[in-house]
């Protein structure tokens, strides 16, 4: 998966901070990530985006979620572009596509595929740059930057993430239905946490919030805290 834009970092050896952000769907990664990575002025990786143009281009190709050759093969015939908070693939813009909740569970299931995470892996690993980076994903601080300045495990209940989800997708004209949000957001938690290769769960010295309760501002107080003591401890 290449990309000709030149806000596609280029693979290199980078020691800038890394702050993870990782969690279940819904949890509010997105939204955290990218008022953190303002406030701060560091570049951004949605990790997740990366993965759902993986499964809606398996979707389309109607390739078996379980073909780690086939789907290798579609992958590197792939021009993924990011741009201005848009994703695009051979010059479509799929943004709203890779949304749907139809892609998510293909996503889900793709992602548990070792081959298709190992040539992710690299591309994830080269958004690291100076000033530093927000990375937001599911295994950010286990796997792919396990020697983060600070590593965030963000959750929140099955229902309240259900809830945000069904929001988000009545703003976006996508119908959907609650409870059937609710039981796939449940499933996924269940293949993500069992899956082999790099399953969802914090990283050891990650800290812990639950989102459930709180509003974005006080989920970002939170890490603040954390990330100037982190700085402390460093200094």
């Amino acid at each position: 998966m290449e990309s000709a834009t030149p806000h596609t970092p280029k693979p290199q050896v980078d020691h800038a901070p890394v702050i993870t952000i990782d969690g279940p769907a819904g949890a509010g990664k997105g939204t955290i990530a990218a008022l953190l990575a303002t406030q701060l002025d560091w570049h951004l990786l949605d990790s997740g985006a990366i993965y759902r143009v993986a499964g809606l281009m398996t979707m389309r190709h109607a390739l078996a979620l379980d073909d780690e050759p086939a789907i290798m093969s579609l992958l590197k015939t792939l021009d993924v572009q990011f741009f201005q908070g848009k994703v695009f693939v051979n010059q479509e813009d799929i943004s709203l596509a890779i949304r749907d909740p139809a892609c998510s569970s293909v996503t889900s299931k793709i992602a548990a595929l070792p081959a298709i995470r190992s040539a992710l892996l690299a591309r994830q690993r080269a958004f690291r740059r100076a000033p530093g980076l927000i990375a937001d994903g599911r295994d950010m601080g286990t796997v792919v930057f396990p020697d983060a300045t600070l590593k965030i495990f963000l959750t929140a209940s099955p229902e309240v993430r259900g809830e945000r989800r069904y929001k988000q997708l009545s703003e976006q004209g996508i119908s959907a239905n609650l409870a059937h949000l609710i039981k796939e957001i449940a499933a996924r938690d269940k293949r993500d946490a069992e899956r082999a290769a790099a399953p969802l769960r914090p990283a050891d010295e990650a800290v812990y919030i639950d989102s459930s309760r709180l509003q974005p501002e006080q989920v970002l107080a939170t890490i603040n805290s954390q990330l100037s003591a982190a700085n402390a401890t460093r200094t």
